[in-house]
C-alpha cells in the first residue's frame, strides 16, 4: 500500500535534487505574468490534480454545525493563485479562522463572469470507522481516500488544475473567471448567503458551476454511462417527531415510555416510502438513463416507469427500477420526497426514564412533485395512532404556515435555464471527454450553495467531474470517502475542455 503523504512532505523540505512543490505545482519555471526574479517561480502547466487534492485533504476543515477552520486551507490555495499571478483575496467571517477565498482571472471583456463555486469545509469523520487516516490523502487500489475526496475537494482540485493549465499556456478568457472557495456549505451562518449579502460585488456573476451532477458508470463500475449536469436542487426541510410519557425511576418502567413510543413511530415511518413522482426534469433524466444503460432488464423497468399512468403503476415500476439499478439509493431519491432519521435526543440520566424523546427527520422534496405540505400531511396521517407529535421545523419566529409558504415558494422555483454559454460548454466537454456516454441535465438529490445566484435568476449548474461507482457514492458523508485517481485525471481533462470554450482565440 502506498504510504500517505505527511504534512512534512506537503509543507516541508524535499530531498536533495527533488523538485519543490509549491501550492500543488512544480517549482523551477518562470512565473506567469512577470519576471522570474520578481516572484516565486512555478509552472502551473505541471500541476497534478492528485497532488493538489492530497494537499487539500491534509487540512482538517471539519464542520460540526457552526463552521470549520478553513483559513489554513485558504492560505495554501492563495499561494497557488499567487504563484500563477492570479489575484486572490481571503475574506474573513465573524467566526475566527472561518474564511472564504475569492480568486479572479481577468477576462478581455466586461461580459458577465463565470463563477466556480467549491466549498472547503467537510462533514465530520468517525475516525474509528475509517480504514485509513481521513486527512492523509492515502492512495490505495487506484483510489485516493480522505474526507472531502468526493465532496468536494476532488472537484475543487479538478477545477483549479484545469484552469491553471490554461493560464500556463498563456490563455486569455472572454470574461472574468471567479473561483470561490467558500466556507459553511455543510452548515453554519457564514456561507454563501452571508458572503453575497456582505460582498456581492466580489461574486457577482452571470453563470455559476458547483457540485452536483453525477458521472455514472455501467455495471462494470468503470465505463462511463451517463454524464449529468444538475440544474435544480431538491427542497430541504426538517421534521421533528416528539413523544411524551411518564418520567419516573428506571427501576419501575411503565408502558407509556416516551422512548418506546418514539421507536415505534420511527419503525413505522422507516418502512414507508413517499409516492414516486416524475417531473419534466426527472423524466428527461430517466429517459436518458434508459438509453445509456447496457442492462436490458433495467432499461425495460425504466420504460415501464415512464409509461405509468396511475400512481399505483408508477410506484410499482419505481420499485423495480430501484431494485435493478446499480445506483439504487440515488435513483430512489430522485423519484420521491425522502426522509432520513439523523439526530435522536432522549434522556439525561441512566436511572431516570425521560418524559420526552425526539428524532430529527431530514427531508428532501422533488421540486414540482409532491409539495412539502402534502408530504407533512401524509406523515401525520401515517403516524396518527403512534402517540407522537409531528412538527415542521421552521426558522426562528416562523409559524408552521409561514414555513410552509416559504417551502411552497422554493417548490415552484424553476430549474436553471439550459440556454447559456456555460451549459453549452459543459455539454461540449462531456461529448469530447466521454464520447460513449449519454449526456443529460438532471435534478440534484441534495443541496448546494447556489441560492444567492439562482434566486437572482443567474443560471447555476452542478457537476462532480469524475466517474464514480455506487460504493464511492455511498462514501459521500460516510466512511472511507474516496474517488478513483484515473477518474480524477479524466475529470480534470473534462474541466480543461469546458474552460476551452471561454478562451479568446
Amino acid at each position: 500500500m502506498p504510504e500517505p503523504l505527511s504534512r512534512r512532505t506537503f509543507l516541508g523540505r524535499t530531498g536533495a535534487g527533488a523538485a519543490v512543490v509549491a501550492g500543488g505545482v512544480i517549482a523551477g519555471a518562470p512565473a506567469l505574468g512577470g519576471p522570474a526574479a520578481a516572484r516565486t517561480a512555478v509552472d502551473p502547466a505541471a500541476l497534478d490534480p492528485l497532488a493538489l487534492l492530497r494537499r487539500m485533504l491534509a487540512f482538517d476543515t471539519q464542520n460540526f454545525g457552526e463552521g470549520g477552520v478553513t483559513r489554513p486551507h485558504a492560505e495554501m490555495l492563495k499561494a497557488v493563485w499567487d504563484s500563477a499571478g492570479v489575484p486572490a483575496e481571503i475574506i474573513p467571517t465573524p467566526k475566527a479562522d472561518n474564511v472564504h477565498l475569492v480568486a479572479r482571472v481577468r477576462g478581455t471583456t466586461a461580459g458577465p463572469p463565470l463563477l466556480l463555486l467549491g466549498h472547503s469545509d467537510v462533514v465530520p469523520v468517525e475516525r474509528a470507522q475509517w480504514s485509513v487516516d481521513p486527512f492523509a490523502g492515502v492512495v490505495r487500489d487506484g483510489q485516493v481516500h480522505g474526507r472531502g475526496a468526493l465532496d468536494m475537494k476532488g472537484a475543487n482540485a479538478a477545477f483549479i488544475a484545469a484552469l491553471l493549465r490554461h493560464l500556463r499556456e498563456g490563455a486569455r478568457f472572454e470574461r472574468d473567471v471567479i473561483v470561490l472557495t467558500d466556507c459553511d456549505e455543510e452548515a453554519g451562518p457564514y456561507g454563501s448567503r452571508w458572503l453575497a449579502a456582505n460582498h456581492w460585488a466580489k461574486v457577482d456573476a452571470g453563470m455559476v458551476l458547483t457540485e452536483g451532477g453525477w458521472f455514472l458508470a455501467q455495471r462494470d463500475r468503470t465505463t462511463p454511462m451517463l454524464i449529468t449536469v444538475t440544474r435544480q436542487d431538491k427542497v430541504y426541510f426538517n421534521l421533528d417527531l416528539v413523544s411524551e410519557g411518564t418520567a419516573t425511576h428506571s427501576s419501575k418502567p411503565m408502558p407509556d415510555s416516551a422512548v418506546v413510543r418514539l421507536s415505534r413511530a420511527v419503525a413505522e415511518l422507516g418502512g414507508w416510502l413517499a409516492p414516486a413522482v416524475l417531473t419534466p426534469v426527472t423524466r428527461e433524466y430517466f429517459t436518458a438513463l434508459a438509453e445509456a444503460t447496457e442492462d436490458v432488464a433495467f432499461r425495460r423497468a425504466i420504460e415501464l416507469l415512464l409509461a405509468a399512468r396511475s400512481q399505483r403503476a408508477r410506484d410499482r415500476a419505481a420499485a423495480v427500477v430501484v431494485a435493478r439499478s446499480s445506483y439504487p439509493w440515488l435513483h430512489r431519491a430522485l423519484l420521491r420526497t425522502t426522509h432520513a432519521f439523523v439526530i435522536e435526543d432522549a434522556g439525561y440520566k441512566e436511572n431516570v426514564i425521560p418524559s420526552t424523546a425526539t428524532v430529527r427527520v431530514n427531508c428532501r422534496g422533488v421540486p414540482g412533485g409532491q409539495r412539502p405540505r402534502d408530504f407533512l400531511a401524509q406523515v401525520r396521517t401515517l403516524l396518527k395512532d403512534r402517540d407522537v407529535t409531528v412538527k415542521l421545523v421552521g426558522a426562528a419566529g416562523e409559524t408552521e404556515e409561514d414555513a410552509l409558504r416559504r417551502l411552497d415558494e422554493t417548490f415552484v422555483r424553476p430549474p436553471s435555464s439550459i440556454d447559456s454559454p456555460l451549459f453549452e460548454a459543459i455539454r461540449s466537454a462531456a461529448g469530447v471527454t466521454y464520447p460513449g456516454a449519454e449526456f443529460v441535465p438532471a435534478l440534484f438529490e441534495a443541496g448546494t450553495s447556489l441560492y444567492p445566484w439562482t434566486s437572482r435568476g443567474v443560471p447555476g449548474y452542478g457537476v462532480y467531474p469524475y466517474v464514480i461507482d455506487n460504493d464511492q457514492l455511498i462514501g459521500m458523508h460516510g466512511n472511507d470517502e474516496r474517488i478513483g485517481v484515473e477518474a480524477l485525471k479524466q475529470g480534470t481533462e473534462f474541466m480543461y475542455r469546458l474552460f476551452d470554450r471561454f478562451r479568446v482565440r
